[in-house]
């Protein structure tokens, strides 16, 4: 199943008018605390925080809404696309993207509106669907974007994006796995690291000029990656594998933990502090920078796809609109 079915799992048919979430719930609290935003039955599926007041949500057929204060309260904005929103991100405090289906939207002033930027049609390739799943910049100029292209449902290549005036327009650049790629981190102008299925674990030290393959040590799915510095780094994917380097990636230590749920988003808060989420409403925490993790209360069995941490505060969301946010 690829990534873009496997988000699709519990997704029911929209029902019922949208709604704003207002008064989250013990906002003092510590621990997981949930409450539901905007259409009963879509899914939630990324999250972004720019501070700890201001952020955004996204999910199923293109819903994006806007927080002012924290999550206390949201407001939908309209994004033209029925695609759902895969990821957000902002560059600095006025430039953002977000991915919706095949078309990269973009913002210039803060989030206020978003624009179409690029689409992928798929007479482009060969009557072939592009997905994208993953945006990140690794300079004020130079950003990257990862996703899959099928036919029937079925992965024929991976899709690797890039950008060198801000996002202006994108390129493609051929990758060195035809695998399904869904996310990409990078820590420094330099380095940068693309995970997907079969295992793939792709990397760079030439700002994206060349990207080489690194051994995993396993064929199932890694849907994310995280790293603290350019030695320092997480990755999670498949029945609750847990993957932890030292080296950039030259090695990859897989962790044993009890908790078999797949793993899709992980975080590091600081170097020893870390955040795992995924199906299930499963949420792991490491005090020790990966090397031992503890299954922490999350309160739902919705399936948990989006994680941010902003210094104390963090941000999870997953299905039928849930959002649960931590406070120490």
């Amino acid at each position: 199943m690829n990534y873009r079915l496997m988000k699709k799992v519990n997704q029911r048919l929209i029902a019922g008018l949208f709604l704003i979430a207002v008064g989250l719930p013990c906002l003092g609290q510590q621990g997981w605390v949930a409450t539901k935003v905007g259409t009963e039955g879509l899914d939630l599926t990324a999250v972004f925080f720019l501070d700890e007041k201001r952020g955004w949500v996204g999910g199923d057929k293109g819903y994006l809404s806007r927080t002012e204060d924290g999550g206390r309260s949201w407001v939908r904005q309209l994004v033209e696309t029925t695609g759902g929103i895969n990821d957000i991100y902002f560059r600095d405090k006025e430039a953002g993207f977000l991915l919706a289906g095949d078309t990269i939207f973009a913002t210039r002033d803060n989030g206020t509106r978003w624009t179409e930027v690029r689409r992928f049609l798929p007479r482009e390739f060969d009557g072939a669907e592009v997905e994208l799943y993953s945006v990140r910049f690794s300079s004020k100029k130079k950003g990257w974007v990862v996703g899959s292209v099928s036919k029937s449902d079925v992965v024929v290549d991976s899709i690797l994006l890039f950008t060198e005036n801000g996002g202006e327009t994108w390129q493609r650049q051929r990758a060195p796995s035809r695998l399904e790629l869904i996310h990409i981190d990078f820590d420094n102008d330099k380095r940068g690291w693309i995970v997907g299925t079969g295992g793939t674990i792709l990397a760079t030290v030439d700002a994206g000029a060349s990207w080489t393959k690194q051994e995993s040590k396993m064929t199932g799915t890694i849907y994310h990656v995280d790293f603290r510095s350019e030695k320092k780094g997480l990755a999670v994917g498949d029945r609750g594998t847990i993957l932890r380097t030292a080296d950039g990636g030259l090695s990859w230590t897989p962790v044993e933990i009890q908790k078999r749920s797949t793993l899709l988003n992980v975080q590091f808060v600081n170097d020893k502090e870390g955040w795992a989420v995924g199906r299930a409403g499963t949420i792991l925490r490491t005090d020790d920078g990966g090397a031992t993790w503890l299954e922490q209360e999350s309160g739902t069995k919705e399936h948990l796809y989006g994680l941010i941490f902003v210094k104390k505060v963090g941000w999870a969301v997953g299905g039928d609109g849930m959002l649960l946010r931590y406070q120490q």
